[in-house]
């Protein structure tokens, strides 16, 4: 898996602090710009965060290379509707050399060979449907939820605190969780306040997961 942080909202930590300021000021955007201090963007959206007011974190974007994947992970991380996707087109891309994500608990099963001789099968059959003539938007039918995929994804901050409070939970999937892990370090790395809280419900507060709670204190990639 491959998690890169492409591009993001120029100066975002600043951004969310005029914003947010602009609610509350009968100044100008010009005296805000010139009343910015790094200590008072840093108190103020520690403020924002803990008052709930969220809606001027809407204002900054982050968009990620996501590679190595697979498209059952794919599949979950599409179902979180305020962002855009651009995935690698299993219609309009004919493979040559099909790749496959393998999950732990099969590699160190002693079936991992039963696995890839099933990935084997299948890819065997998609090139002898191309090779005969099908096109790939009905030859990739064959193919499983297994096969690694390559997508750009772009959220905007409040939808990607939402993200990792559900994605980095024990409780999530491991691919999406150790993929939601890695984004979230790699915008701490450029917005260190407004994601200074992000991780699972936990982190903040009480499991809302009830009776489902893993009961386990959070850690990084979710171990315990």
């Amino acid at each position: 898996m491959r998690v890169e942080l492409l591009e993001h909202t120029q100066s975002p930590e600043q951004l969310v602090f005029l914003a947010a300021k602009l609610c509350y000021s009968n100044a100008d955007i010009d005296e805000l710009l010139q009343k910015v201090m790094t200590e008072q963007i840093t108190t103020f959206i520690r403020k924002l965060l803990k008052i709930g007011h969220l809606s001027p974190f809407e204002h900054v974007s982050f968009t990620f290379g996501i590679e190595g994947i697979s498209r059952a992970a794919s599949h979950q991380l599409v179902r979180h509707r305020i962002a855009s996707y651009s995935q690698q087109s299993q219609r309009y891309v004919t493979y040559q050399n099909l790749e496959f994500v393998m999950p732990e608990s099969i590699s160190s099963s002693g079936l991992s060979s039963k696995y890839l001789k099933a990935m084997e099968y299948l890819q065997g059959i998609y090139h002898e449907l191309i090779v005969s003539g099908i096109p790939s938007e009905d030859a990739r039918f064959v193919l499983p939820n297994a096969c690694a995929t390559k997508i750009i994804v772009t959220m905007n901050a409040r939808e990607l605190m939402h993200f990792f409070r559900l994605r980095c939970c024990n409780r999530a999937q491991w691919e999406i969780r150790d993929m939601a892990v890695e984004m979230l370090d790699c915008v701490k790395a450029v917005a260190p306040n407004i994601f200074a809280k992000s991780g699972p419900a936990c982190t903040i507060g009480n499991c809302p997961e009830g009776e489902m709670s893993c009961g386990k204190p959070w850690k990084r990639g979710g171990d315990s």
